[in-house]
C-alpha cells in the first residue's frame, strides 16, 4: 500500500498505527540499549511515522530538538497528537511532511539522525543516506536499526508460515524495498561517505529459558506478519485459506511447551 512515493506493505489503518506503537514499546529497552545522542542538540528522524519511535527518543534524550520527517499525511497527523500531549516533548520536537531523498534542509543544519525500520521499506536506500549525511554537520552521528529477515526462526516447523514469509519478503523486494538490508549498512555507509562505522547485532532469542518472554514475542510477531495479510492477499501473493492457516500455525507456536523463537535485527552508527 502507498502513501506518498515510498510504498509500506503493512498500510496506514488505525490498527497499524497502533500497532508500529505497541512494536515501538515493546522493543524499546532492546533497540535503544546504545542509542546515545547525548552530544548532540539538533537530531532529524527519517521516517518518523506515526511518532512511536519520537516518544522514546525525547524522553531519553532530554535535551534534544527533535524534527521527524514522513510522507504519510495521516501519519503525520497522528504523530503530531501524540506527541503534542507529551510534557517532556514541548518545544522540542516538529513533524513535517517530506521526501528523504530530497530533504528540505540546509548543509550541516542537524548534528544527529535516527533511522529505525525504514530503510527496508524505501527504493533508494543510498540516496537517503546521501541526503542525510549531507544535513549532517561535521562528526554529526547517525543511528539506523534494521530488519534481516532471514534470521527468522520459529520451532516447532510451520511450513504455511514459511510459506507466507517468502511471500511477504518477495512481495517487499517487488514494490521496491529490501526485507533484508540490514546485513547491508555498514558497505551502505562506508559507499555514503561516513566514518567511524560500527555495526552490532540486536538479537532476540526465546527458547523454554524464558517462557513467558517467548509466548509474548511469537505473539507479537504473529501480529507483525498478518499485519501485512490485507496487502498481500490483495496483491494475489497469498489467498484467504493460507492466511488463516498461518494463523493457526501461530497460535500453536505460541502455545506450544518446547517453542523456539529467534530474530536478528541490525543496527548501525557512524558519523560524517
Amino acid at each position: 500500500m502507498t502513501e506518498g512515493q515510498f510504498p509500506y506493505l503493512h498500510g496506514f489503518s488505525p490498527v497499524e498505527q497502533a500497532r508500529l506503537k505497541k512494536q515501538a514499546e515493546f522493543l524499546e529497552q532492546t533497540i535503544y540499549k546504545n542509542v546515545d545522542f547525548s552530544r548532540s542538540k539538533k537530531v532529524l528522524e527519517v521516517g518518523c511515522g506515526v511518532g512511536a519511535q519520537s516518544e522514546i527518543l525525547l524522553r531519553r534524550h532530554p535535551k534534544i530538538n527533535l524534527t521527524g520527517i514522513d510522507l504519510s499525511d495521516d501519519q503525520l497527523k497522528v504523530a503530531k497528537e501524540s506527541i503534542g500531549k507529551l510534557s517532556f516533548a514541548k518545544g522540542r520536537y516538529e513533524a513535517i511532511k517530506a521526501n528523504a531523498e530530497d530533504l528540505p534542509f540546509e548543509s550541516g543544519e542537524y548534528d544527529g539522525s535516527f533511522l529505525c525500520w525504514v530503510l527496508e521499506h524505501v527504493p533508494s536506500p543510498s540516496t537517503v543516506l546521501s541526503e542525510v549525511r549531507r544535513i549532517l554537520r561535521p562528526g554529526g552521528k547517525i543511528v539506523i536499526t534494521e530488519v534481516m529477515n532471514s534470521s527468522f526462526f520459529l520451532e516447532p516447523y510451520s511450513p504455511n508460515v514459511w510459506k507466507y514469509w517468502m511471500a511477504f519478503n518477495d512481495h517487499q523486494y517487488e514494490i521496491g524495498g529490501d526485507p533484508f538490508i540490514g546485513a547491508k549498512l555498514g558497505n551502505l555507509l562506508l559507499s555514503a561517505g561516513f566514518k567511524e562505522i560500527d555495526t552490532k547485532l540486536k538479537v532476540f532469542h526465546f527458547d523454554n529459558r524464558q517462557p513467558d518472554k517467548r509466548k509474548e514475542m511469537i505473539d507479537f510477531w504473529s501480529e507483525l506478519l498478518l499485519s501485512g495479510a490485507d496487502e498481500l492477499v490483495q496483491a494475489e501473493k497469498v489467498d484467504e485459506k493460507l492466511v488463516e492457516e498461518v494463523r493457526k500455525e501461530l497460535k500453536n507456536v505460541s502455545r506450544d511447551p518446547n517453542a523456539v523463537f529467534h530474530y536478528t535485527a541490525m543496527q548501525a552508527t557512524a558519523r560524517k
